[in-house]
């Protein structure tokens, strides 16, 4: 099949001819083009709010798309590798539970890292999923989780024949990827599918000398987070399949959860991202990785912070790494991660990804600068010139095995008690804890509450954490499962 037409943008010609045509609006939304929200308008713009619209016959339906968004899903496809993409306008959240609700049903096993996002268990809340925990190594110099060891993707499969899938984070939030290919080859061997979840590996497809992306390593599903490194619109993500599923299927599923008032700013964003990567990718994505080298030597010069990178691939738990991310430990300097984070947002106005226990993300694209970046430096080395002090008393991080004594959708849904934080260790869990972003579940519905979990959750607190997830906003209770 010819490779099609990237410049091509479809939903975007169609909205254009639709302003062109100025219609009367009886129909929704209810600002009827901005004039019924005045303050809306002049808040966002007479342009945005003219785009606001609903689906209409020349502007194609995304439930069932048959003429500008079923082209655009074919452009995308085309340029991901895909036999199909979906727009996604709840975000990759929709599209991860989106691939776990189409690989398995109720009871069914999948294998899967600790370490994934809460949207892949929230989908087992919703489909009854069970998860088999492959347990990742952990680095413990920098304090992160690694990617799935071969050998223990082997065993989990070998105990686990019926399972019907293998979720893999490519890569994880700090840039480490597993190695996708053998992972993929193993579980085709073994009758499974393989979901890549790619919400920080949009880059994968466009750059050169990147990570293998989901579909070139034969992935049958893959969830990729367009507004995160590709450029569009917050909230606006793809979903890709591959050749061994039935896409027909899927989107009933997408439509199980997604809205049936897809958003055409959501979707020209995605229409014209896709448009700029599939043109302009590999010079996008070079320039991104050389702004990310440049920092990450300079932070590397100034002491005891550690900007780390593709040193750190050992070919098994590190495959490879995605050098686009600027990941930095801060244990040497004495602070925790969350504490940098919070320096530089309060004190230097400067806002990255996210801090845990021992490192923050800075999220470097191409709307950065080169004078941003060396802002960035100067004012790490001056929290480090500033606030040094002794490492003693740092949490080392250790990763937790999760115990899972109950599926999360029966645990979710069961009775449950709320007791004080300190009175639930040894109960089983009904809900999330957890610090987000990275939104790495500490606590799922369905695990055990142990005294180790309990530590890390009153020390991430200390540490001024956003904790989130449980039904009392203030983390000081927990619902457990009633005890007979």
């Amino acid at each position: 099949m010819p490779k099609l037409n990237q410049e091509r943008m479809p939903i975007l010609a169609a909205l254009n001819e639709f302003k062109r045509n100025r219609l009367v609006p009886f129909d929704v939304p209810g600002h009827k083009r901005g004039k019924g929200n005045p303050e809306l308008t002049e808040f966002l713009g007479e342009r945005c709010m003219t785009l606001d619209v609903n689906s209409m016959k020349p502007l194609d339906n995304l439930c069932h798309p048959v003429s500008v968004i079923k082209e655009a899903e074919e452009l995308a496809a085309d340029a991901f590798g895909a036999k199909q993409a979906f727009f996604m306008v709840n975000g990759t959240t929709s599209a991860v539970q989106t691939m776990v609700l189409s690989a398995c049903k109720k009871g069914e096993k999948i294998i899967l890292p600790r370490n994934v996002h809460r949207s892949v268990i929230n989908a087992m809340i919703l489909g009854g999923a069970i998860p088999v925990y492959v347990n990742p190594e952990t680095n413990h110099e920098i304090g992160i989780s690694l990617g799935m060891t071969l050998s223990a993707v082997a065993k989990a499969i070998q105990e686990n024949p019926e399972a019907k899938a293998i979720l893999v984070n490519n890569p994880t939030y700090y840039g480490v990827c597993s190695n996708l290919k053998a992972i993929v080859e193993m579980a085709h061997a073994a009758g499974m599918l393989v979901l890549a979840d790619e919400a920080h590996g949009t880059h994968f497809y466009f750059g050169e000398n990147m990570p293998i992306s989901g579909m070139a390593a034969g992935a049958d599903m893959a969830s990729v987070s367009m507004h995160k490194s590709g450029g569009s619109l917050t909230q606006s993500s793809f979903l890709l399949v591959g050749a061994g599923m039935n896409p027909g299927y899927v989107r009933q599923i997408i439509n199980l959860t997604q809205t049936t008032s897809g958003s055409y700013l959501l979707l020209s964003s995605l229409d014209i991202s896709r448009k700029n990567l599939a043109v302009n990718g590999k010079k996008i994505f070079a320039k991104v990785t050389a702004m990310a080298q440049y920092a990450r030597d300079e932070i590397n010069q100034i002491g005891d912070y550690y900007a780390y990178s593709k040193e750190l691939i050992n070919g098994d738990t590190i495959y490879d790494f995605d050098a686009t991310k600027l990941s930095i430990n801060t244990l040497n300097v004495g602070l925790a991660g969350i504490e940098v984070y919070n320096i530089l947002r309060d004190e230097y106005d400067i806002q990255v990804e996210f801090g845990d226990v021992g490192n923050i993300l800075a999220y470097i694209s191409v709307g950065d600068s080169q004078r941003n970046l060396e802002r960035l430096v100067s004012a790490l080395a001056e929290i480090r010139r500033i606030y040094k002090k002794d490492k003693a008393g740092m949490l080392q991080y250790e990763y937790i095995n999760p115990a899972v004594t109950v599926a999360p959708q029966e645990a979710f849904y069961a009775d449950k008690e709320a007791l004080p934080l300190e009175k639930s260790g040894g109960r089983i869990c009904s809900e999330f804890v957890m610090a987000y972003p990275p939104g790495i579940p500490i606590l799922a519905p369905g695990e055990m509450i142990t005294e180790e979990i309990l530590d890390s959750i009153e020390y991430l607190k200390e540490k001024g954490c956003f904790l989130t997830g449980p039904e009392d906003m203030e983390i000081e209770y927990l619902n457990v499962l009633k005890e007979d």
